[in-house]
């Protein structure tokens, strides 16, 4: 006899829109007969393995409707990644609750782990229909048009430079601002999104899909501040020399790891004021200023595009009915069709687990400076209604009269 327990849990950094595709999770799993409780893991694997559960059936839809346009990971999240004997463990906890589907909200290493924990299930013959339900503000998920969480980060950044240009217009210098995106500049891209004028910023897009060479961002940044007399930089946080060492492990004396041993990348203002220092010193350009979007584009409430809100909750939405009325484990996946419209796919686990998308080939410019506009019609679309706009005076200059 089935036990009708389903178990939810997010996954890796927030996200503005991740509660929707948690709320989706829960409201379209209460819809099938067969489902008696739907329990969700508190801070992702690691309230799995601690059996840190709370009863989402007793949760009323008015309160996750409000919980669904909340940014955040309203579960709480976990940077764990669990190795096959983590897995294990996970598996284990399931098994002993009875839990029958498991839907794991995240990016990569989340994916992973759902193939993972499929394969235990299997090998002990333990009926589990485990889905990945994809989210990632860095849009790096292989097979995906795009991974809800990132048209609401991308947002957050195009309205932002948008606001530094503006601000480097009207008191011209150097602005860097750093994005996050370690493997894939989807994110710092989104920066040029908000470009109105030709002369607007962001003048210079760095991106990891490129080698930053520091003696050529010196010069493009010389050459742009002669042409405008002002520059405005994106960088991607990831930005690597052709070794694939990152920047800031060249320009930094003491670096922080994280729990993978990555160099942490996010969090920190060093690369932004590293740069800055740089062309200071070698350019000899005084006013020059940075800044480090960090984790500020994640969660930022009051900046969420309305197109992912809608997919992240059909995407939670989506992993119920393939669990309910398929016959496979995998991994959701979003597929543009149209000028604008989506549909949404089942991938298998291995397709998507553990790998990474960068940013193709076409949305660069040849340059490696900018963005082309394959890239723009992309985005545009992701980044939902009502993107502000900035208009300039009309100069009707008046003619001097003591120096003509």
């Amino acid at each position: 006899m089935s036990s009708g327990k389903v178990l939810v849990a997010q996954g890796g950094g927030p996200t503005a829109v991740i509660n929707q595709s948690l709320v989706g999770v829960v409201l379209e799993a209460r819809r099938f007969r067969e489902v008696r409780r739907v329990y969700g893991a508190r801070h992702g694997v690691r309230g799995i393995v601690g059996e840190d559960f709370v009863d989402l059936t007793q949760e009323t839809s008015h309160n996750l409707e409000l919980v669904a346009g909340t940014p955040s990971s309203a579960l709480g999240s976990t940077r764990d990644k669990p190795d096959r004997a983590y897995c294990h463990e996970i598996f284990k906890v399931l098994q002993a609750h009875e839990i029958e589907h498991f839907f794991y909200i995240g990016g990569n290493d989340s994916s992973d782990t759902v193939r993972i924990v499929s394969e235990e299930a299997h090998k002990a013959g333990y009926p589990l229909r485990t889905i990945h339900i994809p989210k990632t503000i860095d849009n790096d998920l292989v097979g995906s048009d795009h991974t809800p969480g990132y048209p609401s980060a991308a947002r957050f950044v195009a309205q932002a430079f948008a606001g530094a240009n503006l601000d480097n217009a009207a008191l011209p210098g150097v602005y860097v601002g750093v994005v996050m995106g370690r493997h894939a500049g989807f994110l710092t891209a989104a920066s040029a999104l908000g470009k109105k004028f030709p002369d607007d910023g962001p003048h210079l897009i760095y991106l990891p899909e490129r080698v930053f060479e520091l003696e050529r961002f010196l010069a493009d940044v010389k050459a742009m501040h002669a042409k405008h007399g002002r520059c405005v930089v994106a960088v991607s946080e990831g930005i690597h020399d052709a070794s694939g060492q990152p920047i800031l492990a060249q320009l930094a004396k003491d670096l922080e790891h994280d729990a993978h041993g990555n160099v942490q990348l996010s969090g920190s203002g060093a690369l932004a004021d590293l740069l800055c220092e740089e062309i200071r010193s070698k350019l000899g350009l005084k006013r020059v200023r940075g800044d480090t979007f960090g984790y500020l584009q994640r969660s930022f409430i009051g900046c969420t595009s309305d197109v992912d809100q809608r997919e992240a909750r059909e995407v939670g939405e989506k992993a119920v009915q393939f669990a309910m009325w398929g016959d496979r484990d995998g991994s959701v996946a979003i597929k543009r069709t149209g000028f604008y419209s989506v549909d949404y796919e089942l991938l298998p686990l291995a397709m998507v687990a553990g790998k990474t998308r960068t940013m193709e080939d076409h949305f660069i410019a040849e340059n490696g400076t900018d963005i082309t506009d394959a890239f723009r019609l992309y985005l545009r679309p992701l980044l939902g209604s009502g993107m502000p706009d900035a208009f300039r005076l009309r100069t009707h200059q008046v003619p001097k009269v003591l120096r003509p």
